[in-house]
């Protein structure tokens, strides 16, 4: 195995397999940092409950779904309110949308065949099957995972429609420290690369930004110096969103092949 990271100073901003991430960096002949910008996600019953009945009650024209553990959750959710029956009947009544393989894999389970579906397993692509529908005084009911999704609830408010946002998971904040040093770290330059391996983790450090007036240090940052890296295209469509301009992200999405595609570009900035 190359070198392709000899002394690059690498930044994993998840909390899962940093381990063995940073043992691949350190392989490549990087020095890996944990920074971590997951928070935790859980399990939101008594949260969720006020709107899942609410849909139960007032069904949808359309429902959204964008992840395959979401879509399962809802469902036995709804068993353990004793309203699975209903829960079904009010999403036969809609009109169905999936983002990404694992949602159209859980509604496949369920015999559902949604009637917009993405083309790239992106938001983006759920957006450009949705852009020549009649959403104006439609009812939307969206499942989301742990946060917002702001560019989607934004694509349907302008087309005029009324969205109600399920979110059977829900995220607590990481540790402000860790979002703290990352911010100092890359604001002089003492870190190469940031390896973000979830969307929540780019929304909370955007957030952490926003918040302390930095973004435009922190972007310029990242459109100079420092390589954002995205573990896929959900992860890199989320920077994008952040006004990051180009994130390495590999066609394979997995953490070791991040790792992989970012010796890569070193090796190939070199040989230029």
């Amino acid at each position: 195995m190359g070198k392709g990271l000899e002394g690059k100073r690498i930044v994993i901003a998840g909390s899962r397999k940093t381990d063995e991430i940073s043992t691949l960096i350190e392989k490549q002949g990087g020095i890996p940092f944990v920074r971590s910008l997951q928070g935790t996600v859980f399990l939101a019953e008594e949260q969720v409950e006020p709107d899942l009945r609410n849909f139960i009650q007032e069904g949808a024209d359309w429902v959204i779904f964008t992840t395959g553990i979401g879509t399962e959750t809802l469902l036995n959710l709804a068993r353990k309110l004793g309203e699975e029956e209903a829960y079904l009947k009010r999403i036969h009544q809609a009109k169905i949308a999936s983002r990404g393989y694992k949602t159209f894999a859980a509604l496949k389970k369920l015999d559902l065949a949604p009637a917009a579906k993405d083309d790239d397993g992106t938001t983006r692509g759920l957006v450009r099957a949705l852009e020549n529908e009649d959403l104006n005084g439609k009812k939307v009911m969206v499942q989301l995972h742990g946060e917002t999704a702001p560019a989607l609830i934004k694509f349907l408010k302008d087309k005029g429609a009324s969205v109600l946002q399920v979110l059977p998971y829900q995220h607590i904040s990481p540790d402000e420290k860790a979002v703290s040093l990352l911010c100092e770290e890359m604001q002089n330059r003492q870190v190469d690369a940031v390896c973000f391996t979830a969307a929540i983790q780019v929304r909370e450090f955007f957030t952490y930004v926003k918040k302390n007036e930095c973004l435009q240090e922190i972007l310029h940052a990242f459109n100079t110096d420092v390589l954002p890296v995205a573990v896929g295209k959900i992860t890199a469509e989320a920077l994008t969103e952040e006004g990051v301009r180009n994130p390495l992200a590999p066609d394979l999405e997995r953490m070791g092949a991040m790792i992989i595609e970012l010796a890569k570009y070193y090796e190939e900035a070199k040989i230029k």
